[in-house]
């Protein structure tokens, strides 16, 4: 009996914490930000795909996974190329609006414009994670995302239209919808992700939330973004050959008030300047509020995806105001 309960415990998997941490300090993102923020003021805005190139290969540079670190290998040059391009979109988009204004259709202007931008929106979504994640590697590993556009596109229409019979109260479901699409698209080598959360628990989320931020004058929102943030980190699983690697949030709504309240008051007494040092403080906290644990044996995680440098929906998605979710 004895000998059959050691062979038991034998076999069952191996369960690691595995370590992830920031490096980031305001300091040396000040220096890139300020930077930028000259050039790109010299240029009239032309640095900026540089700018932000420089910004993504420092944070990424930044964040490190069980001593190694993750590297953004997107380029200025790709960027502004992409930068382009969408200058072009959008110019045909606003230059139809225009032209039917000039003509004397105002109804047909206003629909021809917000169509053209709503249609806009699953191509930046799909471009930009297929540019972003190509673009990032770690151990020399690269992401990849493997969604159709088309198949974004289909989906998104009929989000859309499901968000706007119900009022806007469907967005919940939009919202997990894509975000599961999206996250279960993309590839860590030859490891994927899942993603879990589902539309009613996000609906009632925010529900209590909203109410309970009005009851308490908004006392109550960062205890709401805690909550927010701890969802969407606990619902995200990588698996590799059926074994998970699991995320949990270990944040708190006190660490989100006090985050928030030190943020507030570097910007104000900085004039803004502080921006760089509210990035920072911002994105280690949150990394060291991930615990990542399971049974996956990250060093035989394998190539599988191809690169891919056409940026123009990296650059849709910031002239759309769009986050990325990843």
């Amino acid at each position: 009996m004895e000998e059959n309960t050691t062979i038991a415990e034998n076999t069952q998997p191996s369960v690691t914490n595995y370590s992830l941490n920031f490096h980031g300090k305001g300091g040396e993102y000040f220096s890139i930000v300020i930077v930028n923020w000259l050039l790109t003021v010299i240029t009239i805005g032309l640095y900026y795909p540089w700018a932000k190139a420089r910004q993504l290969q420092y944070l990424y540079g930044a964040t490190e996974l069980e001593g190694d670190r993750f590297t953004f290998h997107g380029t200025g040059k790709e960027m502004f190329k992409g930068f382009i391009k969408a200058i072009l979109i959008f110019a045909i988009i606003y230059g139809g609006f225009f032209a039917l204004a000039a003509a004397e259709m105002p109804i047909w202007a206003v629909v021809y414009l917000y169509a053209g931008l709503i249609a806009l929106i699953p191509l930046a979504i799909h471009g930009s994670y297929r540019y972003r994640m190509s673009r990032t590697s770690w151990r020399g590993i690269r992401f990849g995302y493997r969604g159709q556009k088309t198949e974004l596109i289909l989906n998104m229409a009929k989000w859309l239209f499901l968000t706007l019979i119900t009022f806007g109260i469907y967005g919940a479901w939009m919202e997990m919808n894509m975000r599961k699409y999206v996250l279960e698209n993309v590839r860590m080598g030859n490891a994927r992700f899942l993603y879990k959360g589902e539309g009613l628990d996000y609906f009632l989320l925010n529900i209590i939330g909203y109410f309970l931020s009005i009851i308490t004058l908004g006392i109550y929102i960062p205890w709401w973004l805690n909550k927010l943030f701890a969802y969407y980190v606990d619902n995200l699983v990588l698996y590799k050959d059926d074994k998970p690697m699991r995320m949990k949030s270990t944040a708190t709504g006190g660490g989100f008030w006090g985050l928030f309240i030190v943020n507030l008051f570097i910007l104000i007494f900085t004039l803004g300047l502080g921006y760089a040092f509210v990035v920072t403080r911002t994105m280690n906290y949150l990394v060291q509020h991930i615990e990542l644990e399971g049974e996956i044996d990250l060093s035989e995680l394998q190539q599988t995806e191809d690169a891919y440098t056409d940026a123009t929906g990296e650059d849709l998605s910031d002239m759309l105001d769009i986050d990325f979710v990843f």
